[in-house]
């Protein structure tokens, strides 16, 4: 038998618990949090997604990861920003998001000074030849820094995930910003308020040296990496070495699919990509959809960009900057990337 006061204590406890799941849905809503594991819960991330493609064609497994991750439901691509000058970054961009049917996707470039660096393998003329696309070189883009002040001032407060897997040119530019008819907020408060983190492909850790997307850009980089309003997550070259991916991809029997050209025509002109292209930007991609919990341990602390590019690290656990070391095997990880780069478009 229940008596009214047991009645009384349960419906208490019941309206506690429904408040408290009813409280932590919210935070996960509003703040684009990524997966619930125990519930298999996921919220897609917001993503803009910043690559300097052309230069080399990891680029393009990233991109084809994150559309893979966008049709999955777990992420929301805002826009892919091109931070190479290359005249064909662009519209290679283009082909890729057209042929994931998200041809809306909008597409910035940087129209300051900045790096112009195209691949040796002329995988770029290629796709751009032989697939759709709208938008015929990077000149024809509009400004990378009117779109991101545009998509970050229309997002909620703490919602957007920044990759960058190139130079830092457009968010040195970001930074640098002044307020416009598009936002009453200069651009690092625009930062400050919208991002919720970024992940950059770059660095060397622990000890000194160089690494091709900082010192490509190194003003940019230094100023980005001393002035970033919030967390910066590093995947840094030791990890995506030992990773490599394409292998499968080019053996499939995937057919009119840009990726897998990218990689075809790349890796039989490369000795050292004969078993599988090093992996770099896929694990930035990664770490912005799922975390890094599982896939790596992290390493708290501060990078310091010098005036040559190079870098160094400071361990410190009150730091803003953390980069990352592998956890998940290396063959693991690879037959995980991979799967996700060979994703076809849907309805095709």
């Amino acid at each position: 038998m229940i008596i009214p006061g047991q009645i009384s204590t349960k419906a208490i406890a019941l309206i506690i618990k429904y408040l408290t799941l009813w409280f932590i849905l919210s935070i996960m809503l509003n703040t684009g949090c990524r997966n619930n594991t125990a519930g298999n819960l996921y919220v897609p991330v917001r993503i803009i997604f910043d690559t300097d493609l052309g230069s080399d064609y990891d680029d393009v497994g990233a991109l084809a990861f994150l559309h893979a991750m966008a049709d999955s439901g777990k992420a929301v691509i805002l826009a892919t920003m091109a931070s190479n000058k290359y005249e064909l970054t662009v519209p290679s961009i283009d082909v890729i998001n057209t042929y994931f049917n998200k041809p809306e996707i909008p597409i910035g470039s940087p129209k300051s000074a900045g790096v112009d660096d195209r691949t040796f393998y002329s995988w770029t003329d290629s796709i751009v030849a032989q697939y759709p696309h709208i938008i015929k070189s990077n000149s024809d883009a509009p400004d990378a820094v009117e779109i991101y002040r545009k998509i970050l001032s229309e997002q909620p407060d703490g919602a957007v995930t920044v990759i960058t897997v190139g130079f830092l040119t457009n968010l040195y530019n970001l930074l640098r910003s002044q307020p416009d008819n598009i936002s009453e907020l200069p651009g690092t408060d625009l930062v400050r308020k919208k991002v919720r983190n970024l992940v950059t492909m770059g660095g060397v850790f622990p000890d000194r040296g160089r690494s091709f997307n900082i010192f490509m850009d190194s003003v940019a980089s230094e100023f980005v990496l001393r002035n970033w309003p919030g967390e910066i997550i590093f995947t840094g070259n030791h990890i995506g070495e030992a990773i490599k991916t394409g292998l499968r991809l080019v053996n499939s029997d995937i057919n009119n699919s840009p990726v897998k050209d990218a990689y075809r025509i790349s890796m039989r002109l490369s000795e050292w990509d004969k078993d599988g292209r090093m992996s770099w930007d896929q694990t930035a991609v990664l770490i912005g959809i799922y975390g890094t919990e599982g896939f790596f341990d992290t390493v708290r602390g501060k990078i310091t960009v010098y005036q040559d590019g190079s870098n160094s690290w400071e361990n410190n656990k009150s730091g803003s900057h953390l980069y990352v070391n592998q956890k998940m095997p290396v063959e693991d990880m690879a037959r995980f990337i991979e799967k996700r780069m060979m994703h076809l478009p849907e309805h095709r």
